[in-house]
């Protein structure tokens, strides 16, 4: 074990990186003689790259009992950044002009998405049905809805009556809403009356047989199993039982060989028959038409930012901030409140230098700030943050108020009162996020999740293919921030050209295995080829 006796940087780190290098270079021209080393190319580039930005390969210290423990990686010396910059970012400073109107402006070489789904139906009415379907959706808002499409696909294919999905309130979600508190009952059911039977509840009869639904034959499957499986193994129960029971059911459909009806059902379940709830989407209504009007600087259009910082994530990620002991001790507390013993267990180490410069974890308020500021969005952007109970609030917001004062979020849009039946509903909540978030001019997602992934999705369903979302490289960026001492022109530099790549990959089509809720391009998108002007 070795051992340091400050946080500061190695007074050696400039010999050893002289020594790295030469090392690097003898290393590279011996293995050139031999043809199967090529393989360790790859490393001997990611370890010069390194070296070129800055990054420290000696690890960092960490106290313990007493004394300092080298750990690998990165600490977050983002408010250093900040600082350095800040004075660079008050002299760009604009109030006419926010960037939101030249968000966009790559070409899609020529090709144009439209949804272009036609609703078959069946000349003489859906043949009779094998059973009954019963699933429970588990997780949060978009991993729910997730559940609730893949059900449709799978009743689909069994040819089976689907019940309306109950959903499972879980430790962190803590929400306890029904399928028809979130999403409108009878749209749904009427969206998909020619594809498949759904009802609200078994029929009086079969409840009188089966006398309890603990009776109900219960069957765990596999996540991302197969049509082939379906039919090979539950579609027998199916017709054995009668009625079938699958729970949990996230992720328990694959995205790929997948009979194309099936695919498109999945597409017009997602963005046909599942819409909110007429109090969710009333006030959905209400909190875009008033984001709107905060946005005239910007002919009404916005950024919406998906700020995933809430202390269950924070805690999740196992990285550590600047709150020293008090951080350790909350963090330590909500793992386990959260998730009793998964972090505590024998062997398991937590190790957050080497998650930060893995870009694992959750960005800061302020770090979302530094990264829009060096993209070029200026402090007159208009804002709307979606997001949870961020953890403390009131220390990490300041420096994101400063940098954009022209924030937003659904508790400064809405009054106490008309906030009130939604407080205590996290997908419900979430909901309303959603509905601003996907009208917005720009998504910007932090985190990943189910939540940007399907919004990245609805966003090219609604935006001829194009996402018009920000995804940060959180390995560039963790980088970037590992350095106070860097120059405001490169900053913006690589930042700008994250953004640009961001543009060019709206387009994006989906890839073997990739989720159809995020590339619904081309299983249910058709593709308009069109000329662009001479340049």
């Amino acid at each position: 074990m070795t051992f340091i006796k400050s946080y500061g940087r190695a007074k050696t780190v400039v010999p050893v990186r002289m020594f790295v290098c030469s090392f690097s270079s003898l290393l590279l021209s011996l293995l050139l003689r031999r043809y199967k080393v090529f393989l360790l190319l790859p490393i001997v580039y990611i370890s010069s790259m390194l070296l070129f930005m800055g990054v420290d390969l000696l690890p960092r210290a960490k106290k313990f009992d007493h004394v300092a423990v080298v750990q690998p990686g990165s600490i977050y010396r983002s408010p250093q950044v900040f600082e350095h910059l800040w004075p660079a970012m008050q002299m760009q400073n604009s109030s006419s002009s926010s960037g939101i109107m030249a968000a966009w402006q790559y070409p899609n070489k020529g090709d144009v998405w439209s949804y272009c789904i036609q609703q078959e139906g069946h000349s003489e009415g859906l043949p009779m049905s094998n059973g009954y379907l019963i699933i429970e959706a588990n997780g949060g808002l978009n991993q729910q809805r997730s559940s609730i499409c893949n059900a449709v696909a799978v009743a689909a294919l069994l040819n089976a009556t689907l019940v309306i999905p109950k959903f499972h309130k879980n430790s962190v979600w803590k929400d306890t809403s029904t399928f028809g508190e979130i999403y409108d009952e009878e749209h749904f059911v009427k969206m998909l009356e020619n594809d498949v039977r759904i009802v609200k509840k078994l029929p009086d009869d079969v409840m009188e047989n089966i006398g309890n639904l603990s009776n109900i034959f219960h069957m765990k499957i596999k996540a991302w199993s197969k049509p082939s499986f379906y039919l090979e193994n539950i579609l027998p129960k199916l017709f054995e039982k009668g009625i079938i029971r699958i729970a949990p059911f996230a992720n328990r459909l694959s995205f790929d060989n997948i009979p194309s009806k099936i695919q498109q059902l999945r597409c017009r379940t997602n963005f046909e028959a599942l819409r909110f709830a007429e109090s969710i989407f009333n006030m959905g209504e209400v909190l875009m038409k008033r984001m709107i009007k905060h946005s005239s600087i910007s002919n009404g259009k916005y950024m919406a930012v998906h700020l995933r910082f809430e202390e269950d994530m924070v805690a999740f990620s196992c990285c550590t901030y600047d709150g020293g002991e008090e951080e350790k001790k909350e963090m330590e507390a909500a793992r386990e409140r959260g998730w009793r013993g998964k972090f505590t267990r024998p062997g398991r180490v937590l190790t957050p230098g080497f998650y930060r410069i893995d870009g694992r974890c959750p960005l800061t308020p302020m770090e979302v700030g530094m990264m829009l500021r060096g993209m070029g969005f200026q402090n007159s952007t208009p804002i709307y943050i979606a997001a949870g109970k961020l953890y403390k609030e009131d220390k990490y917001m300041l420096p994101l108020r400063q940098m954009f004062p022209h924030l937003q979020t659904k508790e400064t849009l809405l009054s106490e009162e008309e906030l009130a039946p939604f407080k205590r509903y996290s997908s419900r909540l979430a909901a309303l996020d959603y509905t601003v978030c996907l009208n917005s001019e720009v998504f910007v997602t932090t985190q990943g999740g189910n939540f940007p992934h399907f919004l990245a999705g609805h966003r090219r369903f609604l935006n001829k293919g194009h996402a018009k979302t920000i995804r940060p490289d959180k390995r560039k960026l963790a980088l970037l921030l590992d350095n106070p001492t860097i120059r405001w022109e490169v900053f913006t530099k690589h930042l700008m050209a994250m953004h640009r790549q961001n543009d060019v990959k709206g387009h994006e089509l989906r890839k073997l295995s990739s989720s159809i809720y995020e590339y619904p391009a081309p299983d249910c998108m058709c593709s308009q080829n069109i000329k662009q002007p001479n340049t």
